[in-house]
């Protein structure tokens, strides 16, 4: 049998209610050369019977079982035994809209230099109950460029895990997810793109990303709030080694007790502070650690800092971005976001 262009992997736990409206989404799709490899992860429910059924109506959907070793495991499993060029993710309680596969796989033919592509997507749940993750969702949706993705990968993951497609070569160059005390979707867009894998997004909202109270990304400790900033802070310390003219030293942007605690996990790391800066006139003057709080005007000139904004109440990104730029740092070279 002829290998597919597109395989989309699915990893399956315990998601028999929501697996088929999935599957559904995917069979709907108007590309038809795909498959999906559908891994079963122990299933305790009728996951596996609702997989084995659609496996015998249509032959694009391969599945298999294993022991139950949880996501990555499963997600891991699903590329190995992908046949496609194109290798696609997503989730069992997730719905791919009917030009998902074709659009990116268009991005990916069209772009030689992309590796990853992703994608606009909607926001399932509730907007009024979850509005923390349905603004992340707007966020993302605002990246679409390489440039946009990179120069902003130390703020969240800018390209939602579910939503992807990328090269088998990219795969093949460098690896797969990773277990350990990160997310690991994250750390794949950091390890790739550290390695110079280019990343854009189809201008287009392709798919549902749902969002259940029991998610992972809710309930596992791997993905709490320092999980991640552990893991963005061992690549944003090696990225300001290679971009910052003034290594090791940097300016942070704020001076609060979360500000300090996140960004004082580059200190391992061999960078130092400077100074930070803040515009609460109740903060400026202080001494943290050895470190001066400084009022926000005082940021050097372009070309004498290179400044990294850790401020990550909403509205205040943008804000201290407008600051910077009003003064004529440039995204990048002068400064780079990092909350």
């Amino acid at each position: 049998m002829a290998a597919p262009r597109v395989s989309v992997t699915m990893p399956c736990y315990n998601c028999g209610d929501t697996v088929g409206r999935a599957l559904d989404s995917l069979l709907a799709q108007t590309l038809a050369d795909f498959e999906v490899v559908a891994v079963d992860d122990g299933s305790t429910d009728d996951t596996g019977a609702v997989l084995a059924e659609y496996a015998r109506r249509d032959r694009r959907v391969r599945t298999f079982a294993v022991n139950h070793g949880g996501v990555i495991a499963a997600a891991n499993a699903a590329i190995d035994a992908a046949r496609g060029a194109y290798i696609a993710r997503m989730d069992a309680d997730d719905e791919s809209l009917p030009g998902r596969l074709a659009a990116q796989a268009r991005l990916l033919d069209d772009n030689p230099d992309i590796g990853l592509a992703g994608c606009r997507v909607r926001f399932g749940g509730c907007r009024e109950n979850c509005a923390g993750y349905a603004h992340y969702v707007d966020w993302t949706n605002t990246l679409l460029t390489p440039d946009a993705i990179s120069l902003n990968r130390f703020v969240e993951f800018p390209v939602p895990n579910p939503s992807i497609m990328f090269r088998r070569d990219c795969l093949e160059a460098h690896g797969s997810y990773r277990d350990g005390d990160y997310p690991e979707d994250y750390e794949l867009l950091l390890r790739w793109s550290e390695a110079g894998v280019r990343m854009a997004k189809a201008d287009a909202e392709l798919l549902v990303w749902n969002d259940p109270p029991d998610r992972l990304s809710r309930t596992h400790p791997r993905y709490d709030v320092d999980a991640f900033y552990r893991i963005k802070t061992e690549y944003l310390a090696r990225w300001l080694a290679d971009n910052n003219p003034h290594h090791p030293t940097v300016h942070i942007l704020g001076s609060g007790r979360t500000t300090r605690k996140r960004a004082d996990m580059l200190l391992a790391h061999g960078v130092e502070f400077a100074a930070y800066y803040d515009v609460d006139p109740r903060k400026i003057g202080h001494v943290v650690n050895g470190v001066e709080v400084r009022d926000r005007a005082d940021v050097p000139e372009p070309g004498g800092a290179f400044c990294v904004p850790y401020v990550a109440s909403r509205g205040a990104r943008e804000d201290i971005a407008g600051f910077l730029e009003g003064r004529g740092y440039v995204l990048g070279r002068d400064y780079i976001p990092a909350a």
